[in-house]
């Protein structure tokens, strides 16, 4: 039986958790111009699994590399590094009543 590949593993920030069970992470990163010898800002986003819902906007993740889960998900959520501080989602309930009052 054939060893199974090293999986690439990143850390981004997740730009949006509206999907059920998705997180959508921007990751950042430096590369050096060929020709101009300068360091570029390079950033890309990355589709990734989140069975647990566990993601929220603003939040630090390290994403891993996985099968295809669809046809954009390439990537798996592997652990929250660090919370996003400032103010906690609304739940449907709160804001029902926010509206009306």
């Amino acid at each position: 039986m054939k060893a199974r590949g090293v999986r690439k593993k990143l850390v981004g920030v997740v730009v949006s958790d509206k999907m059920d069970k998705t997180a959508v992470v921007l990751v950042r990163g430096l590369k050096k111009h060929k020709m101009y010898r300068k360091y570029v800002t390079t950033r890309a986003k990355y589709v990734a699994h989140d069975p647990e819902n566990s993601c929220q906007v603003g939040d630090k993740v390290r994403i891993l590399e996985c099968r295809p889960m669809s046809k954009t998900k390439r990537w798996q959520v592997m652990e929250v590094i660090e919370r996003a501080t400032g103010q906690e989602p609304l739940k449907n309930e709160e804001a029902q009543t926010e509206q009306a009052g």
